[in-house]
């Protein structure tokens, strides 16, 4: 089954739909077969993909109100192997439409679900606030991937967001766990930038990639052409940093796999044990 992961940040301007775009071509780019969510009503992952809002007739907003099915909103993108649910202006409105809906926070975690078999990847770029449809992306995702900028206040915010997510865990999806927090923004020749690495590798305790994604200006020029950074400038720096960050998701995953066969493997040794030593007939 496929891991669904959300990138998600209270506060914009941190490189949240960067970080989802580039993530998501670059796992794609390694032979992954992924599906991008963009559930922030601006779209900008959407049109950041080579899609054309202005055409679209089945988007996420369409699925969330009821009157389409998931596989009608899946659609091509510009990158091999990833397809994208996209996201419009419409989208603003289902915070009011879903209001009175019974069990409104599962909406997209009942869509996706049945179709997680079909991907290696699901990753779901969620708005910069915490709203229905924010909450909806946690339901769905089992872990949530945190860009924070190299700036001053990084760890105050990222605090507040870490309390978010225990929050939705605690309350509406168990299993939710912090895939990991990624720096973007990276400026090599600024302190404040050092500075914001070392302190928050020095407070937090969740898992922080070496991959750090930098201030870069063939980064910033993608999304302008419907790009991502892999395939408008895929020798810059900062297509080798989302190429360096998805193989280290990749690599975290396999061993949370291999721990998990591992701990199976124990329990069913144990199992095996356990009737040798209780499950004799008499007379063996």
């Amino acid at each position: 089954m496929g891991k669904t992961i959300a990138v998600a940040n209270q506060k914009g301007g941190v490189g949240k739909t960067t970080t989802a775009i580039n993530l998501a071509a670059c796992l794609a780019e390694k032979g992954m077969k992924v599906l991008t969510i963009d559930i922030d009503p601006q779209g900008n992952t959407t049109s950041g993909l080579g899609i054309n809002k202005a055409s679209l007739e089945n988007t996420v907003y369409e699925l969330m109100i009821g009157e389409s099915n998931v596989e009608k909103c899946i659609h091509d993108s510009i990158v091999p192997n990833l397809v994208v649910i996209p996201s419009d202006v419409n989208l603003a409105g289902a915070e009011i439409e879903l209001i009175g809906i019974e069990d409104k926070e599962y909406i997209l975690k009942k869509h996706i679900n049945p179709i997680k078999d079909f991907f290696d990847y699901i990753i779901i770029d969620c708005p910069p606030s915490l709203n229905t449809l924010t909450i909806n992306a946690m339901t769905t995702a089992d872990s949530v991937l945190v860009p924070i900028q190299c700036e001053y206040y990084a760890l105050e915010g990222l605090t507040q967001l870490i309390h978010t997510i225990n929050l939705v865990k605690k309350r509406l999806n168990a299993s939710l766990e912090i895939e990991g927090v990624v720096f973007t923004m990276y400026d090599a020749r600024t302190n404040l930038s050092l500075q914001v690495v070392e302190n928050v590798r020095s407070n937090l305790e969740q898992n922080i990639y070496n991959s750090i994604i930098p201030r870069n200006v063939r980064l910033a020029e993608a999304p302008s052409h419907g790009l991502p950074i892999s395939i408008y400038d895929p020798k810059s720096a900062g297509a080798d940093a989302y190429r360096d960050l998805a193989d280290e998701v990749i690599k975290q995953d396999m061993g949370n796999v291999e721990e998990e066969v591992s701990v199976q493997t124990n329990k069913e040794t144990q199992k095996k044990k356990g009737k040798n030593l209780f499950g004799r007939r008499k007379g063996e």
